[in-house]
């Protein structure tokens, strides 16, 4: 077989050209710390990356999404916070004004300081988070929620609440509405509310109505219902009756009616329900019972403001403010309740952020192992081999210099 001189250069050189590209992406590999350089190097492993890669992207936005639900929780708690602290001075206060040693400009300094906790109330309730819009709006973030009005506050916000996606699989609340928060106030003991008829104290009236309690969930109606009181004679012949009337059916009870003598005190019980009125009741006084309903603690406040503005003098007086303040501190209690009820949810769903975090971490590690399995180079494999390439090529072209010197040219003399 006769080898040519072309044939010699040209097998040479694509033998170096191959061995100095092998050598070349060795170090490539070497400088990027990276098994597969093109997807080409190994398809499945690449795919497989590109997965796992993304599952990575997305846990990060995870971890994004939590703190700043975070930050959100965390602003709501503190309102919450001075929320329920303000509540509480306000019953310090109620408590302050139902002293009988006080007197109506001492109430009234009451009423004025009750305005100024009113005030810092609806700057809660008004409260910005740190995206530019409110707390406590619901889906109308940028609404505000709340305004004052002369019964109290009116609520311009909706009932949603705010969601982020902080799991694969899970959205946790950022928000609570300014509804929930502040309006979701049951009256009176949460199933029934009692009142005096307004027109009991211009009487002359001093009976006083107490909360009441449910002796028997199950006989319950839901009806409305008013204690009518009768006094009959004068002075020390004077005698007290009162009849029971289920408002909604339009009948008393029992039917037909039989008045009932009245001892201050007394337990009156009927349909499940028992209250007792202590005082003296005048001829034609009206007690009412009603289902709860929900009343804002703005409304609270403010009525409770207005009462302690009236005058407090006499019998009659007296009963009045009482049943005022009555009124109030059943609300405030169970406002009270609420805002710790809220600030409860808050409290578990950071707790729950914190567990997410914790597993998320855990996530992030293993996405790490399996990218570095697929990815990463063996580094000593790798130095060993580059080594061997570079004496390999070295010692090619070292022969591919001797063998292209070789010419019979050379022994012609």
């Amino acid at each position: 077989m006769r080898i040519s001189t072309k044939m010699i250069y040209d097998a040479g050189s694509t033998q170096l050209n191959n061995l100095q590209g092998a050598l070349n992406r060795t170090q490539m590999q070497l400088s990027a710390n990276r098994r597969n350089l093109t997807p080409a190097d190994d398809p499945i492993a690449s795919a497989r990356a590109l997965e796992v890669t993304q599952s990575q992207s997305i846990n990060t936005q995870f971890v994004t999404n939590r703190s700043n639900a975070k930050n959100f929780l965390s602003q709501e708690e503190l309102a919450l916070a001075s929320t329920t602290s303000l509540i509480a001075d306000v019953q310090d206060l109620v408590l302050k004004a139902g002293n009988p040693a006080l007197k109506d400009i001492d109430r009234q300094s009451l009423a004025t300081e009750l305005k100024g906790r009113l005030t810092d109330l609806m700057g809660i309730a008004n409260t910005s988070d740190n995206a530019g819009g409110y707390l406590f709006s619901g889906y109308k973030s940028t609404t505000q929620p709340f305004s004052q009005t002369p019964g109290g506050a009116t609520y311009v916000g909706d009932q949603g609440q705010r969601e982020l996606q902080v799991g694969s699989a899970r959205y946790l609340a950022t928000s609570d509405s300014g509804a929930a928060v502040f309006e979701n106030n049951l009256t009176g003991n949460g199933k029934f509310t009692t009142a005096a008829d307004p027109g009991n104290f211009a009487r002359g009236g001093a009976g006083i109505i107490s909360g009441g309690t449910v002796t028997d969930p199950t006989k319950l109606t839901g009806h409305k219902y008013t204690i009518d009181f009768q006094v009959t004679g004068t002075g020390t012949d004077a005698k007290t009756t009162y009849t029971v009337t289920d408002v909604t059916l339009g009948q008393t009870i029992p039917n037909p009616a039989v008045p009932v003598a009245y001892k201050s005190g007394d337990a009156i019980n009927f349909d499940g329900q028992q209250v007792n009125v202590a005082g003296k009741p005048a001829d034609l006084d009206k007690f009412t019972l009603e289902p709860s309903g929900k009343e804002s603690i703005f409304t609270t406040i403010t009525n409770l403001i207005g009462a302690l503005g009236e005058p407090a003098s006499g019998d009659a007086g007296q009963a009045r403010l009482t049943a005022s303040l009555n009124t109030a501190h059943d609300i405030l209690d169970t406002a009270y309740d609420n805002v710790l009820s809220v600030r409860a949810e808050v409290g578990s769903r950071l707790k729950e952020l914190d567990t997410l975090d914790s597993a998320g971490d855990d996530l992030d590690l293993q996405y790490a192992s399996t990218l570095s399995g697929l990815q990463d180079l063996d580094m000593v494999k790798a130095i060993s081999l580059f080594s061997q390439q570079q004496i390999t090529l070295q010692a090619a072209q070292k022969s591919f210099t001797s063998i292209s010197g070789l010419s019979l040219f050379n022994y012609i003399r």
